[in-house]
């Protein structure tokens, strides 16, 4: 294995923090570049940089004349984020590579399982929408100029922090106060879910290797559970023997609660099953080893131990009465 210098920018978040610790264990030289939040913990032996990584004299300050062999930008959302990198980074590392998402791929998609060449085309969440922008500058970053770089799409990942449903913490409140918890749709649309940890495998062995250079890849997993699985997963996990599951549709709520519009029209509402044979061929080793089954108690015994971050939302729990209100009355 090839000794690596590599800058996270990001580095505390769910998928970052997984791959950051990865590198390290395996012996690279690990610089994370973010506010200095802490979201999670770095391991020891990081070096930290501190700057607003969206104000470009704070990160020109930060980075000095540091070279990387590679930078891994997982807080770029916009195309303007992208050239900003590129301006920065071009000739001083040796790949790029950076976070898209999942959910730029074709919705509702034709076909599955999806692939990276199913087509790029969101229209119903500007998120993704600009994920894909950003894809399309290194395209032509890498074509008209060699820039090394690379594209990773992960869909939903997740820690013992990060509950993949709608009401994240008040979904499990609800659960164990025996209210009805919101499924969108009839609950049974495919689902891939993605621990950290196994994603972190996949990320990390493309990191440095030259077959990665000017591609992009899925990283998902194979781990696909329908919604009423994940629900009842986490109502085990809590302690709920018999959880009042209620289905409601996406439209609806979307009309009940707009922030949830988009992530559900523009990516949840839809089966999402994934080909990773792309990234497998490369990183051998990955494959699913952490299933929600098991992620499920790992949330719980988190959030369990820590009762501070037990945070309910009381609009969305709100939201929540009135759609549960809305399906009883439509029968």
């Amino acid at each position: 294995m090839t000794h690596q210098r590599i800058l996270y920018i990001g580095g505390t978040g769910t998928i970052s923090a997984a791959s950051v610790r990865r590198s390290v264990a395996l012996g690279h030289d690990v610089t994370v570049l973010n506010r200095g939040s802490g979201r999670r913990p770095l391991p020891e032996g990081v070096h930290e940089l501190t700057a607003d990584v969206h104000d470009a004299r704070a990160v020109s300050a930060a980075i000095g004349s540091r070279e990387f062999d590679v930078v891994a930008q997982f807080l770029a959302f916009t195309p303007e984020h992208v050239r900003a990198d590129l301006e920065r980074f071009e000739g001083r590392c040796g790949q790029y590579v950076f976070i898209s998402s999942a959910s730029a791929y074709q919705k509702p998609p034709q076909r599955l399982p999806i692939t990276e060449s199913t087509p790029l085309r969101n229209p119903f969440w500007q998120y993704s929408r600009d994920k894909i922008a950003c894809e399309d500058v290194l395209v032509d970053a890498y074509r008209e100029r060699g820039i090394p770089t690379t594209i990773v799409r992960p869909s939903h990942t997740y820690d013992e922090r990060l509950i993949p449903t709608m009401g994240h913490w008040t979904d499990i409140a609800r659960l164990r106060a025996g209210q009805p918890v919101i499924v969108h749709g009839d609950g049974t649309s495919l689902w891939t879910l993605t621990h950290s940890d196994d994603f972190a495998v996949a990320f990390t062995g493309l990191l440095g290797n030259p077959a990665a250079i000017g591609e992009a890849f899925t990283i998902t997993g194979s781990h696909a559970p329908t919604w009423n699985q994940i629900y009842g997963w986490l109502a085990d996990a809590a302690g709920v023997k018999a959880p009042d599951l209620m289905h409601v549709s996406s439209e609806a709520i979307a009309a009940f609660a707009p922030a949830l519009g988009p992530t559900l029209l523009g990516d949840k509402a839809h089966s999402a099953v994934f080909d990773n044979a792309k990234v497998t061929a490369l990183v051998p080793e990955f494959r699913t080893t952490i299933t929600f089954d098991e992620g499920a108690r790992r949330i719980v015994e988190y959030y369990d131990a820590h009762p501070a971050e037990q945070r309910i939302d009381a609009d969305l729990d709100g939201a929540f009465d009135r759609m549960a209100a809305y399906a009883r009355s439509a029968g």
